[in-house]
């Protein structure tokens, strides 16, 4: 199965709430850390929801 590696770029500060709580669930919620989960269509659907701030790569 492949897998998504998430790193996040930027910051939470002034974002709406839903977006704060998405990127908690993704485990992330400090600059920079990366975190690899399975690509499933709820992850891909958190990622889109916050795409502005994190960056996406494919890895298998």
């Amino acid at each position: 199965m492949a897998k998504l590696k998430i790193t996040q770029i930027r910051s939470t500060i002034d974002r709406i709430e839903s977006q704060k709580r998405t990127i908690k669930a993704l485990g992330l919620g400090k600059l920079h850390r990366t975190v690899v989960h399975n690509d499933t269509p709820q992850i891909r659907g958190m990622v889109r929801a916050v795409l502005h701030l994190v960056t996406v790569e494919e890895i298998d």
